[in-house]
């Protein structure tokens, strides 16, 4: 848990993913198109993948991946980041995490 924290605090957008979850490719294409550069780290090639998506998913995210969190505090998964996008509150969130500047 004290890894996964770590790393969600390392930048102003961090993306816990894997490279075969196409959930996770969208959230992150989300991301890019606004013009935000997220820390994404692929689970799937990190030697302690495994025990990150474990912690993340006590930390409440179901499924563990895609993980998002903004200005180091867990925001959620996908259906959370689209719910939070449509409704124009993912950009508020970002601007006031120093991710976007627009």
């Amino acid at each position: 848990m004290d890894r996964v924290v770590k790393l969600a605090s390392q930048k102003a957008v961090v993306i816990f993913s894997k490279s075969s979850c196409c959930m996770c490719h969208a959230i992150k294409r989300l991301f890019y198109e606004q013009g935000v550069s997220p820390m994404v780290h692929e689970l799937d090639d990190d030697s302690r993948g495994r025990e990150m998506e474990w912690a993340l998913m006590r930390l409440g995210c179901s499924p563990a991946v895609p993980a998002v969190f903004i200005g180091g505090k867990f925001v959620g998964s996908a259906n959370t980041v689209m719910t939070l996008q449509l409704n124009g509150s993912l950009k508020r969130m970002l601007k006031e995490a120093g991710a976007l500047w627009l």
